[in-house]
């Protein structure tokens, strides 16, 4: 159904004269009115209208990433690129491992190396940070680039020896990009210029084959037949020239800004604290100048001049040539008021505009289903009223009303008062496997444990020739000095020992059994808890519970009222709570996670639930501050239902706690929250 908007927007009178506008040069457009995600849907038609690169420029990065994952939703994700800033703070250098951004690396090495390649033209979004940041040269980025390819001949060394001058680091295992390692004849490369790093084997001085691979399972994802890698472009410890990002892309590019008059602002200020920055650093080492490594707003402009343009905001900065005015209004608030909501979509169809729900999933858009239904006003007919909107399970930033092309779009987020999150790519430097971790922290003379042998002592990382190559393994030492060479390909079979602190373990013995026969006392011991926990079970399976009721409209509408979006496993675990509530057998189930991943909201959920059947809830906590803090979260949540909540802990007078203790015999609370004082036996609860 997003396409179906899209192709209203292809066929729109006013982005068609936008796109003839554009083909001719020296243009500056204001294209007034464009509202939320209209922008989206305008820049998707232009982009495909003009087949022009296109540079977007929002207010700041958290605007622009929105904006980035609408495009990602509307047009294919290989001509949409996020260039966002490489670290946070000029000329802290000496930090500069803590102050770069490893992901924002990348993205930024990956867009210069697609406008650097001419590939096909692609829609850039970024935001005034971003753009204060000169960047290298062409010329410097081609001679500072490697180009490999199948059957090329050339040296292990020669490769090892460029990415030296490339200020690669030699690591065992790449771990995130601008690492290398070196293994016989095969080279492990993590370019900036890609997601997953390269494998590339030799065949005596000819590359046999390409493949990239993944960090965590080191297992091949794709075969190349040619691959370029960049190193860290962002390094300003490199003395080559610099450029404005403007100088960098086609001059055929579209720049579209959402506040020009910001994007000048931002840079001053930026340039500005650099300058301040420079001028307090010491003068010892020799740096750049903030003129040959920032942009400030004039430079920017004198750059930005030169290309066709387009701004969005009301009031425009520059002598337009064109201006477009659209008539498109903001998603109406209708604070969780489901019945207007439902009375707007009616009246939108009554007028000829098509209306679309935006869903983060599947489970919103059937809230809205189950929540109409229920809502289901007199005198309306329940088949139009399923005709009067569209569900379409795709999320996107903030909705609009378009009363040209009769569309009107609005987002669930915004309905529920729901915090929308972005999605962008996380730091790769924490993209690192378990195994890998604990390997290179070891250090010689740590216990470690292998599954065939039992626990030895880690000896490093050894050079050993098997029928005729050089490859690495790692080395561990048993009783009676003896040694087991284990392929870096068997990882898995080792861990670190884990055991008590200040005791030492015993060493096991090559070839005795005895680790054998741990193993197999073991498995024994493990079989007889299985067996007891199997009959436990068993009992309890045969015990009658009460049954709960399937969600209620009240229970939706709890959820969906949630401002966050569920994470993965808070969808799995509300799901698994509630189906268990639904049987006719006690519940057995423990949520486990860590603090803040949102345990407390599935216990509300599960909470509310019970208390719509018509029980009352006891909430056991650990100590009497906890009480009091879960008393105020769930009060605070459960606000606008019809849930009473009181709580039990020391700091309560006798008197309080005695009316608390009869309102709940009486059944007038629905939920008590508090610590051991609640297994009290003047605790009574009347259901």
């Amino acid at each position: 159904m997003k396409t179906d908007i899209a192709h209203s927007y292809s066929k729109s009178a006013k982005v068609s004269i936008l796109a003839e506008v554009l083909a001719q040069q020296n243009q500056k457009i204001h294209a007034k009115g464009l509202i939320g995600s209209s922008i989206s849907f305008v820049i998707k038609a232009l982009f495909e209208k003009t087949e022009l690169p296109f540079l977007l420029l929002f207010n700041d990065k958290e605007e622009a990433a929105y904006y980035l994952n609408d495009l990602e939703l509307l047009i294919n994700t290989n001509d949409v690129l996020f260039y966002p800033s490489s670290y946070r703070r000029p000329y802290h250098l000496e930090t500069a491992g803590e102050e770069t951004d490893n992901a924002n690396v990348l993205l930024r090495a990956e867009v210069l190396n697609r406008i650097n390649s001419r590939k096909n033209p692609a829609v850039i979004v970024s935001y005034p940070e971003a753009l204060f940041e000169k960047v290298v040269t062409r010329r410097e980025l081609d001679k500072n680039t490697l180009k490999l390819a199948l059957n090329d001949k050339l040296s292990i060394d020669f490769i090892n020896e460029t990415l030296f001058e490339y200020h690669f680091k030699r690591v065992d295992f790449v771990t995130e990009p601008g690492e290398f390692s070196v293994r016989g004849g095969i080279i492990d490369v993590f370019s900036f210029s890609n997601d997953h790093p390269y494998r590339i084997e030799f065949f005596g001085n000819e590359i046999d084959s390409i493949r990239s691979f993944d960090v965590e399972t080191q297992l091949s994802i794709e075969k190349q037949k040619k691959i370029t890698i960049i190193p860290n472009v962002e390094h300003k410890l490199l003395t080559e020239s610099r450029e404005s990002f403007l100088n960098f892309i086609s001059e055929k590019t579209v720049i579209i800004t959402q506040n020009l008059e910001i994007v000048g602002t931002q840079l001053n200020k930026l340039f500005a604290k650099a300058v301040d920055a420079f001028d307090k650093i010491s003068k010892e080492i020799k740096r750049a100048n903030p003129e040959e490594l920032f942009v400030n707003e004039a430079q920017f402009l004198k750059h930005f001049l030169q290309f066709n343009s387009i701004e969005l905001h009301n009031t425009s900065i520059l002598k337009t040539t064109k201006t477009v005015e659209f008539h498109i209004l903001p998603q109406p608030s209708f604070n969780k008021q489901f019945d207007l909501l439902l009375q707007n979509l009616d009246e939108n169809y009554l007028n000829g505009i098509k209306n679309y729900l935006f869903c983060s999933n599947e489970n919103q858009a059937n809230r809205f289903h189950d929540i109409f239904e229920d809502l289901h006003p007199e005198g309306i007919d329940f088949d139009k009223k399923n005709k009067a909107y569209k569900t379409v399970v795709a999320s996107i930033y903030k909705g609009f009303i378009d009363e040209e092309l009769q569309v009107a779009c609005y987002t669930d987020h915004e309905i529920f008062e729901r915090y929308h999150k972005f999605n962008i790519k996380s730091n790769y430097s924490k993209k690192q496997t378990l195994t890998l971790k604990e390997l290179t922290a070891l250090q010689i003379g740590d216990y470690v444990t292998h599954i065939d042998h039992g626990i030895g002592k880690f000896g490093g990382l050894q050079k050993i020739d098997v029928e005729g190559k050089t490859q690495e393994a790692i080395k561990i030492a048993y009783a009676d000095n003896d040694i087991v060479y284990v392929s870096i390909h068997s990882l898995h079979k080792i861990s670190k020992f884990n055991g008590k602190d200040g005791i030492a373990p015993k060493i096991y013995k090559l070839g005795s059994g005895t680790w054998k026969a741990l193993k197999q006392k073991t498995k024994a011991r493990v079989k007889h808890i299985a067996f007891n926990l199997i009959q436990l079970y068993a009992k309890r399976r045969l015990e009658k519970g009460f049954q709960y009721a399937p969600d209620s409209y009240l229970q939706k509408e709890l959820e969906s009222s949630f401002i966050y979006e569920d994470t993965p496993d808070q969808v799995k675990a509300t799901a698994d709570v509630k189906a268990d509530m639904e049987q006719d057998r006690p519940m057995d189930r423990l949520v486990c996670g860590d603090v803040g991943f949102g345990k407390t909201e599935v216990a509300i959920r599960a909470a509310f639930k019970a208390v719509d059947n018509g029980k009352q809830v006891a909430v056991l906590v650990p100590t009497t501050i906890l009480a009091y803090q879960h008393y105020r979260t769930f009060s605070e949540r459960l606000k606008e239902m019809p849930v009473t909540i009181n709580y039990l802990n020391r700091f309560r007078t006798a008197k309080e706690k005695a009316q608390t203790i009869q309102e709940l015999a009486e059944g007038k609370v629905d939920i008590i929250i508090g610590t051991h004082q609640l297994v009290n036996k003047n605790v009574v609860f009347k259901d």
